[in-house]
């Protein structure tokens, strides 16, 4: 680990992804220390040197090798970069962006962090009047900050967006756009060399690029940690359920891992009907391929909308004599009146608990309702975005299978 090298790494919020920012550039200022002070620890086992005499001199040569790294006041102590990088955005009447940069970022290496899904009103122009932007809004808004950035001389551009946004348009079913092959191929032309995501819809996705890598992060270590809180993951009364064929391979990983049996419910859907609200799904016909009587069941999605076919899904398994029914989505956007209509469902009594992440913001409207859990991903956005800026293998953190079974050992 080059500490010097962690002084040009910047970090840009869009409107909208404060919050996630927020967590993760204090996970990378715990991860930078912890690696500091391991390092301190090696040389003074290493060379005939005090501890202090060694921090000093790392604190040295950080200072006169990097511009941009902030003087410590205590030579003694380390002193992390701010990372963040101050980002003035205006938004004008007409609906118009605009992104400027408030420091210089010469040759350093950008990551731009935006929630693509948050519906909540944002204040952009810090003028008392907040407005909420459209998937297409915040869009624009990064569209304006990767142009600011490849302008202002920044090495790499890399974006952080848990929600790669258009990714269920991933297949043509007729005359229609491959949108989320497009947005990729248009950040790749804008220069963008990396985009780091969270259970992209569909993984052929990333076949569309030339030059840009696409890597795609899993939640399922965090979402285990926030089930074992909930179920005995040892019992023999627990169920792994598929909510449709496109969920199959998600919940194998889970099934495989807990050692559990895995069953799977087969849907028909009409796809001429959009589903707006969770009454209002498309689903003509369902069938449950396995048994859930007296078990408790836990179901695996990857994003959760207006919630009208898991809904159903649950009311499927609870008529199979289903127990208890966790559910756990990586993005959950709760899009509609999906919050009133799961809280129905929870009264009814057909689910227990909801596990989402925080890749998508919300407010208490969400998080302090009684069925649901919120389990953070901040750490894992940390560590990847260190990994990358320093060339290190991304590996375990693509396959958190092993940690998985470190937390799953007695």
């Amino acid at each position: 680990m080059v500490f010097t090298r962690s002084s040009l790494l910047g970090v840009i919020a869009c409107p909208g992804a404060e919050s996630i920012t927020g967590d993760i550039i204090s996970n990378l200022k715990s991860i930078y220390l912890k690696y500091y002070k391991k390092t301190a620890d090696s040389l003074v086992s290493r060379y005939d040197y005090s501890r202090e005499e060694v921090i000093r001199n790392i604190n040295f040569v950080n200072e006169i090798t990097s511009k941009k790294q902030q003087r410590p006041k205590d030579v003694t102590k380390y002193k992390a970069p701010a990372y963040q990088i101050p980002v003035k955005f205006t938004r004008f009447a007409n609906g118009e962006v605009k992104s400027e940069i408030q420091t210089s970022v010469r040759d350093m290496d950008l990551y731009i962090v935006q929630d693509t899904a948050n519906h909540y009103p944002i204040d952009i122009n810090n003028d008392g009047s907040p407005c909420s932007l459209s998937v297409n809004d915040h869009l624009m808004v990064l569209f304006t900050t990767i142009d600011a950035a490849i302008g202002a001389g920044a090495r790499s551009v890399t974006l952080v967006i848990p929600l790669y946004p258009y990714s269920r348009q991933h297949k043509k079913k007729g005359r229609e756009a491959l949108t989320a092959a497009w947005f990729g191929r248009t950040c790749e032309r804008m220069g963008v060399s990396r985009i780091i995501t969270l259970d992209i819809h569909s993984k052929a996705i990333e076949n569309t690029f030339s030059s840009l890598h696409l890597e795609n992060l899993h939640a399922s270590y965090q979402i285990i940690r926030e089930l074992s809180e909930l179920v005995d993951l040892e019992s023999d009364d627990l169920v792994v359920v598929s909510p449709d064929t496109g969920a199959v391979d998600r919940n194998k990983f889970f099934a495989g891992t807990l050692q559990k049996p895995l069953a799977m419910i087969y849907k028909e859907r009409d796809y001429s009907r959009v589903s707006s609200t969770a009454d209002e799904n498309n689903i003509t016909k369902m069938r449950l391929l396995g048994d859930v009587k007296g078990k408790n069941v836990f179901m695996a999605d990857d994003m959760l909308g207006t919630g009208g076919t898991l809904i159903k899904a649950m009311e499927m398994l609870k008529s199979e004599g289903a127990e208890k029914i966790i559910c756990a989505v990586s993005l959950p956007l709760f899009t509609g009146k999906a919050p009133e209509s799961f809280e129905k469902a929870y009264n009814d009594g057909l689910f227990h608990r909801i596990i989402g992440t925080n890749s998508v913001f919300h407010t208490d409207v969400i998080l302090d309702r009684e069925w649901y859990v919120s389990a953070c991903i901040s750490e894992l956005f940390a560590r990847t975005i260190s990994r990358v800026h320093h060339g290190n293998s991304l590996s375990s953190l693509l396959d958190n299978s092993k940690i998985i079974s470190r937390h799953l050992s007695p």
